[in-house]
């Protein structure tokens, strides 16, 4: 039986997503730091870029590499680290947009908190979540932001 690590992964399947990365970077037992964030999303967590970056990832390629018994240690730490939102804390932000306090803002508002506040999405990020968590504008514009609060944070429901 292989270790349990948290968030329902396992060695074995850190070990599966780490060997198609190193697949992809020609198979010499080394992924590219700049593939750390990716690598972790693939196995279902979050990480922020910061956090990406203290811990070893890169935004270049080819400035550092990773053996998969050098990449272990850092998804322990990962997993380790608490979520950096809860959902009182994400419906308080939005409420800040929220002029008559119906649980409703613009799309045009949910669109500046996601590029422009935090940890800054694309616009093609930011339409991907939108599809993924199949949020869409009522006739009037309007968002309901605590229907997609809740999605987000389900998020590994919604994104297999």
């Amino acid at each position: 039986m292989s270790e349990q690590l948290g968030y329902g992964l396992d060695i074995e399947d850190v070990r599966e997503v780490f060997d198609l990365f190193d697949f992809w970077d020609g198979r010499d037992g080394l992924i590219g730091a700049e593939k750390v964030g990716d690598l972790l999303r693939c196995l279902g967590l979050n990480p922020t870029l910061s956090l990406v970056k203290k811990h070893g990832g890169t935004e270049k390629p080819g400035e550092k590499q990773f053996s998969f018994e050098e990449f272990l240690p850092i998804i322990k730490d990962i997993i380790k680290v608490e979520d950096t939102g809860t959902y009182a804390e994400f419906c308080e932000a939005f409420k800040s947009f929220d002029r008559e306090g119906m649980g409703y803002i613009t799309a045009g508002e949910m669109n500046y908190m996601l590029t422009a506040m935090g940890e800054r999405l694309s616009d093609a990020e930011t339409d991907a979540i939108m599809t993924d968590t199949d949020t869409q504008p009522d006739l009037d514009g309007n968002l309901k932001y605590e229907d997609f609060i809740k999605k987000v944070l389900k998020g590994h429901e919604w994104a297999k």
